[in-house]
């Protein structure tokens, strides 16, 4: 009965989402002028110089306020969600991505994040008490928590201030058993193989062309062969197969019946922590269809993997970082101080 009347009121509920959406940010731009590969405005810029401009290899950017940003997070468990004591449980998040959805051109693009990125990370012990902040792998700091919101907050204020303080609007963390449900309630994704992975399915030859269903979507998303050096970086390529194909079957999906979005909604909300309550997923799924999505709109970040003491470490080329935040949420300003 709930289902149903919030489906008559669909247009009020999503325009409620809409609202609530662009109020739950804890900043309101990035801090790129702290970087040092921003440049100083002249003295004649300087006049008339604004708080959310930048200026990167002589040209003076804003940042786009009107775009939404979402974290998507894979978590390493099964089952559904939980709460688990203070420590190091809550599960690492496998899977980053960022979500962008950009209104002036109707576009969205996704950024895939490296699990193995290194950054700082806050540490926290048995009680839940801060303890000191190091440097390690970007997916270890959901686990300092309690599986829940709170592993979700440290995760993304990690992200955020990994992208120098980016306004991040909503979350979503999924146990990786939901791959199927959420796979499934699309249709399944078609794919090319792009590794030999026979070890974990005998369909999984590479370059054979297969529609993934149900444990063969959870498998080719999340599996990877830890004895092979740069299994993550070969993983996020499949990711970035799978997501890219996943977009675009949604979109057709909540085109074709917009109460897809409610059913899977309610199927994935026992494997799921987010704070993308029901109407504001009702009001991206207003719009979604309208946006423009393919693989060239998939970014992943530029870098170096190494062997650490224990485990591998992916190294940010970070003046590629700074050009891809300038590219995706800032616009240039042709008459800049003027």
């Amino acid at each position: 009965m709930f289902i149903g009347l919030i489906s008559g009121s669909f247009g009020i509920v999503s325009a409620v989402g809409k609202s609530r959406l662009r109020h739950n940010i804890e900043s309101t731009q990035p801090l790129l002028q702290a970087s040092p590969v921003a440049e100083t405005p002249s003295e004649e810029e300087a006049y008339t110089w604004q708080e959310n401009w930048v200026k990167y290899q002589g040209r003076i950017y804003e940042y786009n306020e009107d775009i939404m940003t979402f974290l998507v997070m894979g978590i390493d468990k099964d089952g559904d969600v939980s709460e688990v004591a203070a420590g190091t449980d809550g599960g690492q998040a496998d899977a980053l991505f960022l979500v962008v959805m950009d209104p002036h051109d109707k576009s969205i693009k996704i950024i895939g994040i490296n699990r193995n990125t290194m950054t700082d990370i806050d540490l926290y012990d048995e009680k839940g008490e801060y303890i000191t902040t190091t440097k390690a792998q970007i997916a270890v700091q959901h686990g300092f928590g309690d599986g829940m919101k709170k592993s979700c907050e440290y995760q993304r204020r990690a992200v955020a201030a990994l992208f120098y303080n980016l306004p991040i609007h909503g979350y979503a963390a999924v146990n990786m058993n939901a791959i199927a449900t959420i796979n499934d309630a699309v249709g399944g994704i078609k794919v090319t193989v792009l590794e030999d992975m026979t070890k974990i399915d005998p369909d999984f030859v590479k370059d054979n062309q297969i529609h993934l269903m149900g444990d063969k979507a959870f498998w080719y998303v999340k599996y990877r062969d830890t004895d092979i050096f740069g299994s993550a970086d070969m993983r996020l390529e499949r990711q970035k197969q799978y997501v890219s194909g996943l977009i675009g079957a949604a979109r057709r999906a909540v085109k074709k019946d917009v109460s897809v979005v409610l059913d899977l909604y309610q199927a994935v909300t026992p494997q799921m922590v987010t704070d993308i309550s029901l109407d504001k997923a009702l009001y991206l799924a207003s719009i979604v269809s309208d946006y423009s999505f393919d693989s060239d709109s998939f970014y992943t970040l530029a870098g170096e993997t190494v062997m650490g003491e224990q485990f591998e470490e992916f190294y940010l080329d970070e003046d590629a970082l700074y050009e891809l935040i300038i590219d995706i949420f800032y616009k240039e300003i042709e008459d800049a101080g003027k």
